[in-house]
């Protein structure tokens, strides 16, 4: 019979271990991988099981082999260790890239080949976080289906493969120079970058060699923000979702074009030489415009919810088919996928050039569209002058639970103010990467829009 001392220990450790299991099976993918506070959610123990379960999924539809990129965040370091000796215990081998953009682990697992890609990042989010994206053989994100099968194994034990089927690690040290080549071949030879002058915002992540080397290499005066990353910096007040930095540096520079990236460089935000800020919708629509072609591939383009209405009326007008995926660049990628078209991208920045890449690539999109301008001998002003977009108002609220969105009587409240809407159309949806309500609204008359977004975004604050 045990002590009374050993019953009380072993109470304690069931409740340790049912703790455990219970915060495992907590760990989901969202719209863009899985993502979260370094502190509480990404830790060095759930990238290790991360790894692991992974592993084990991924080398069951045949990949040996993972390459692990990453940004500049002060925790990827810690993290890309636990990865790594999770997918070593699970028998895959791990080639370890350095600090590159998420577009280039993705452009390098399909160049490679029979093997898969994995980025720690939390992309446009501050240093606090972290985050994880996988990508296939084909540098696309990895299914839903895959998905669903590593959550499920995150809680099971974590059993070492035996000790002669371990996986190996090495470094890659080829990665930066691949990518920076590869992003170079995709400017038409007849175009030349040598008469610009481009101010480029690193964001301080991921992009802050590869990117500037790029437009440097194509003959460009650049001048560089956001290049200096200290691990604690990144996305802080710079880049793609704070690119009023880079405009005020294109005035002062009289500087030809802006280019704004985020942390791990599949957003982009430009700037032209008036110093105006053109979002993914403006960067897709002179994508549209310069295209010639308008059947087969090229008869559609894919949004998102997101996507302004004014913007869908002018790609409709250029004789394009419009469709609107979910918010998030795997689903436009999908979309992409089932329509067999080429183009598509979110008003945030990801755009998707399917023609010249598998996922979002800010640096890519900056280079499709600085080109397509030059060859076309105009400004972007002069292109978007022909649509309009109609005034739209975009409030994020902070929540504790996100599952508020589902409360009764707050649907009923947003559907009443979206009947009061004669022109235009409301969208709330949680956040699929932070504990955000996201509230938008758009109305042809701006003082309307600006009224009820702040209305229903009363409605979560308690």
């Amino acid at each position: 019979q045990r002590h009374p001392k050993q019953k009380g220990l072993k109470k304690l450790q069931l409740r340790a271990l049912q703790k455990s299991y219970n915060s495992f099976m907590t760990i989901k993918f969202g719209t863009d991988g899985i993502r979260g506070p370094v502190e509480s959610k990404i830790t060095p123990e759930v990238c290790l099981r991360i790894g692991h379960a992974a592993g084990i999924v991924l080398k069951e539809m045949g990949w040996e082999t993972v390459l692990i990129g990453k940004d500049t965040r002060v925790s990827g370091y810690m993290l890309e260790s636990a990865l790594q000796a999770g997918f070593i215990a699970a028998g895959v081998n791990v080639r370890l890239l350095g600090p590159l953009p998420t577009p280039g682990v993705a452009y390098l697992t399909k160049s490679l080949r029979n093997q898969f890609g994995l980025v720690i990042s939390a992309s446009h989010n501050d240093y606090l976080d972290n985050g994880i994206k996988l990508f296939s053989g084909s540098g696309e994100k990895i299914s839903r289906e895959a998905e669903k099968k590593i959550e499920k194994l995150l809680a099971g034990e974590l059993k070492p493969v035996p000790t002669a089927q371990l996986g190996k690690a090495r470094r890659f040290d080829e990665s930066g120079d691949r990518y920076i080549e590869f992003c170079k071949s995709t400017v038409p030879d007849e175009v030349s970058f040598e008469s610009l002058r481009i101010v480029l915002d690193c964001a301080n992540g991921a992009c802050y060699k590869v990117s500037p080397s790029i437009l440097e290499e194509l003959g460009a005066e650049v001048i560089s923000l956001g290049a200096s990353p200290d691990g604690y910096n990144i996305n802080h007040e710079c880049g793609s979702t704070s690119p009023e930095k880079a405009q005020e540096e294109v005035i002062k520079q009289r500087a030809d074009f802006g280019i704004a990236l985020d942390g791990d460089g599949d957003r982009v935000v430009l700037i032209d030489n008036k110093g105006n800020i053109l979002d993914g919708d403006d960067i897709m629509y002179i994508l549209a415009y310069a295209n010639p072609n308008r059947t087969g591939p090229w008869s559609g383009i894919v949004g998102t919810t997101m996507s302004n209405l004014g913007f869908e009326d002018g790609i409709k007008k250029l004789g394009y088919k419009f469709k609107r995926a979910d918010v998030g660049d795997k689903h436009v990628s999908q979309m992409l996928q089932k329509e067999g078209w080429l183009l598509g991208g979110e008003p945030s920045g990801h755009i998707i050039c399917r023609d010249l890449v598998s996922t979002g690539d800010g640096t890519i999109a900056a280079l499709k569209v600085i080109s397509s301008l030059l060859m076309l001998e105009k400004e972007p002003a002069d292109i978007l002058r022909n649509y309009t977009k109609m005034p739209q108002i975009n409030i994020n609220v902070d929540v504790q639970n996100k599952d508020i969105l589902s409360d009764a009587s707050i649907q009923q409240s947003i559907k009443e103010i979206e009947s009061d809407l004669t022109v235009g159309r409301v969208l709330v949806r949680p956040s699929g990467t932070e504990n955000k309500i996201r509230v938008m609204v758009e109305s042809d008359d701006e003082p309307t829009a600006k009224k009820y977004a702040e209305d229903i975004a009363k409605m979560f604050i308690s």
